[in-house]
């Protein structure tokens, strides 16, 4: 082999390796891009409004399949695959600003006539058991003062949902802005795989790391 012929195929040797890294960094792009898109997405906890479900500072993911498969940029759903059930959490366009996402819990489906009396709810004449929520406000408000503690009854049009956050005395939901469109879900949050707690301290104590370590893996209900 000459020079000139080794140049070449030394050139052809780069030019497909190169090639061979540009064709895999397009896969993972294209396939992270159709996860997100199609299957699932992640999303950070903002608020409180899910404690002691969901504290600030988790990281959870979110199935975007759990109800349909939609178009992309478009938001068209395609196929549908079934709808939420009472206790689902959800994340979805919150309806008075819907560039926002909005996480909360399913409490009420559509026909479901929603009651809540001196904070407690009631579906369709029945009294709601509800281990995961929390209260931090010993006071009860009137409902001519705040829907908080005190509505309804209320019954849920079709195609929408009425959903509450956990952490009852400190969340805004549908109490206060009504329902969610079935259109605007985004998907069904099933796990915690991060949690950062930003006041936490550099110590092994899992109660005030940084890291809190024993709610990676935590699975959602």
């Amino acid at each position: 082999m000459n020079f000139f012929s080794f140049t070449r195929a030394s050139r052809d040797k780069k030019k497909s390796t190169f090639r061979e890294y540009t064709e895999a960094v397009v896969v993972a792009v294209l396939l992270a891009l159709f996860i997100r898109a199609f299957v699932v997405q992640a999303f950070k906890i903002p608020s409180g409004s899910m404690k002691n479900t969901l504290l600030i500072g988790d990281h959870i993911l979110v199935s975007k399949f759990s109800y349909g498969l939609k178009i992309p940029v478009l938001d068209k759903e395609i196929i549908h695959l079934g709808s939420p059930q009472r206790g689902d959490i959800v994340v979805f366009k919150y309806p008075q600003d819907p560039s926002k996402d909005f996480i909360k819990r399913v409490i009420g489906l559509p026909g479901d006539t929603i009651v809540i009396r001196n904070k407690k709810v009631f579906v369709n004449g029945q009294p709601l058991k509800e281990p995961y929520a929390r209260f931090t406000d010993p006071r009860i408000l009137p409902g001519a003062v705040s829907p908080r503690d005190n509505l309804g009854p209320l019954v849920v049009p079709p195609h929408s949902f009425f959903v509450m956050g956990d952490n009852r005395d400190e969340s805004y939901d549908s109490r206060f802005w009504k329902f969610v469109d079935e259109s605007d879900l985004k998907g069904k949050a099933f796990i915690i795989y991060w949690s950062w707690n930003k006041e936490g301290e550099l110590t092994l104590d899992p109660a005030r790391c940084y890291v809190r370590w024993n709610r990676i893996g935590h699975l959602l209900h």
